[in-house]
């Protein structure tokens, strides 16, 4: 769960998996929504797979990153455990 974490740390990160809840992307199109380099973007995508916050697919040439929905339900259903306690 430590790496789902580190990977949910990063704002760059966290606007990636947003844009895949909308639809399945390559890497070359979620890089045209930032302003760093390329080699960045991999980066933070390689990160999301190892976190498997996102799953890829090949198809000819180009590789699709999808969000990984069963992981999300997992950290919600998690996260969801922690209810905060009263105050008397």
């Amino acid at each position: 769960m430590n790496i789902v974490f580190k990977a949910l740390n990063d704002a760059t990160r966290r606007q990636i998996l947003e844009m895949l809840q909308k639809n399945d992307l390559t890497a070359g199109e979620i890089a045209e929504n930032f302003n760093i380099s390329f080699p960045s973007i991999s980066h933070h995508l390689d990160l999301l797979k190892q976190a498997k916050l996102v799953t890829t697919k090949k198809e000819g040439q180009f590789i699709y990153y999808s969000l990984n929905t069963t992981v999300m339900d997992e950290i919600v259903k998690w996260l969801l455990q922690f209810k905060p306690k009263k105050n008397k």
